[in-house]
């Protein structure tokens, strides 16, 4: 699926065990995700690594179960661990979830196989057939095709004509065409623009790219340029990594490591640093997918936490418009450097809208909450630092209540407001005073642009 090596993700799940809690769900039924929009929450669950147990059902719209390969021929090879993709398939249909088999994947690096059948009409058709029968057999929903990756030219276009036969042959019997690919680069050229009409959506890989790995900015424009090719929002299905690059650790194995990474995007392990995407993004991408795509999609189920910290649990919770309610706690002016008071910007509730100095002047947009939980509240939303960010200059914006370290403030003696996520201070940029000034955190040093007086 990902380009990270089947085997180094196996190798590394095991030396991880020591530091990764497990923790064993009883499976309920209760029902599958109820999404607006028909929004997708799609995750991957690999032959190797997982249980069937620990998944989170009623979080869940789309499982893919990878991998079966093929062979030059539009044969298959048999199913690796065929037990646990049949109980896949009962506790999923229990849950109202469908479950899809994911057809080839990273495979180090060899595609050859594809290339192979792709290029022969007959074996094409067997290719097809044989699938289809796989579905059968199992009671799948359908079919996520993950060739990594067809070449631009005569590649492409035999990939055009498998998944127009595919495709063809699934929707015919009700069920699902999907299909994972490459988040940018020479790649994308490989998927004509004539597949967009075949599949039901497209997983993008937007990990394993960035700097660091998988930011937010990066993902979006990963997704954009698939929608810019024609790729319709609603086919459009972001994915996010739950693992770190580059040495591929697991989240939940950095969450055993540190509880507090579960809201930071990359931390040090060894002496090195590894990216990964923790609460605070993950929610972020799904509150733009919400708004300009058709899903968000995992790699993989096996790498989440449980509970509080579950990055699946996130997903659902941004996807639902979950928020925590405000606890009760004190409202009224925040001033600061000059006497000017902390406003949102033309008093608006767009997320993104900066949070700024100016005259005080008694509207919504100059009163504040200081709740019980940490938050600062205005027009119901929150003060948050930009993308989770812990460096100096990061700018304070209003966004949705999530709940992430980003949004937390803690008072301190001498007036300050310390973010702890980040270690760092609630600042009036420059040490200025001028109405519009933006606010952003700095290292604490209790000068005057940092000290503010709360609420009585």
């Amino acid at each position: 699926m990902s380009s990270p090596l089947r085997r180094a993700l196996a190798a590394g799940l095991l030396a991880l065990a020591t530091v990764t809690a497990t923790v064993t769900l009883v499976p309920t039924a209760a029902q599958a995700a109820v999404l607006p929009n028909n929004f997708k929450s799609v995750g991957y669950l690999p032959s190797w690594a997982g249980s069937v147990d620990t998944i989170q059902y009623g979080k869940l719209t789309h499982i893919n179960y990878a991998f079966v390969l093929p062979n030059n021929d539009g044969s298959l090879r048999p199913v690796e661990n065929p037990g646990k993709l049949s109980s896949l398939v009962s506790l999923g249909h229990a849950n109202n979830v469908k479950v899809s088999i994911a057809v080839g994947g990273w495979h180090d690096g060899n595609d050859s196989a594809f290339e192979a059948l792709a290029a022969n009409a007959g074996s094409r058709t067997a290719f097809v057939n044989n699938l289809v029968n796989l579905v059968g057999q199992y009671n799948l929903d359908g079919v996520d095709m993950d060739w990594e990756y067809p070449d631009p030219g005569t590649s492409a276009n035999n990939y055009s004509q498998l998944m127009q036969q595919l495709g063809s042959a699934l929707h015919s019997r009700g069920k699902l065409l999907t299909a994972a690919v490459v988040s940018e680069g020479s790649y994308v050229q490989g998927v004509p623009t004539a597949v967009f009409g075949q599949v039901d959506w497209l997983n993008i890989m937007a990990y394993d790219g960035g700097s660091p790995h998988a930011n937010y900015d990066w993902s979006i424009a990963s997704v954009n340029l698939w929608k810019s090719r024609g790729l319709p929002a609603s086919k459009a299905v972001l994915g996010v990594p739950f693992y770190s690059r580059p040495g591929y650790y697991t989240y939940s194995a950095l969450v055993g490591m540190d509880p507090a990474n579960a809201n930071r995007d990359c931390t040090t392990v060894g002496g090195v640093q590894q990216c990964y995407n923790g609460i605070p993004t993950v929610t972020r991408k799904t509150q733009w997918a919400m708004a300009n795509a058709g899903g968000i999609m995992n790699w993989e189920l096996s790498q989440d936490t449980t509970g509080s910290t579950s990055l699946v649990s996130a997903i659902y919770a941004a996807a639902t418009g979950g928020t925590t309610p405000p606890p009760s706690g004190r409202t009224g002016p925040i001033t600061g450097i000059g006497g000017k008071c902390v406003d949102v910007a033309s008093a608006s509730t767009a997320n993104g809208t900066a949070v700024q100095l100016w005259g005080c002047n008694g509207t919504t947009a100059q009163s504040w909450t200081v709740a019980g939980d940490g938050t600062l509240r205005a027009l119901g939303k929150c003060a948050d630092v930009a993308s989770g960010s812990t460096a100096n200059g990061a700018k304070v914006q209003l966004w949705d209540c999530n709940g992430s370290g980003a949004q937390v403030w803690q008072a301190q003696s001498g007036g300050t407001l310390r973010n702890p996520q980040s270690n760092k201070c609630l600042d009036a940029t420059d040490n200025s005073s001028a109405d519009g000034t933006r606010l952003q955190i700095w290292d604490c040093f209790g000068g005057a642009n940092q000290t503010w007086r709360l609420p009585a």
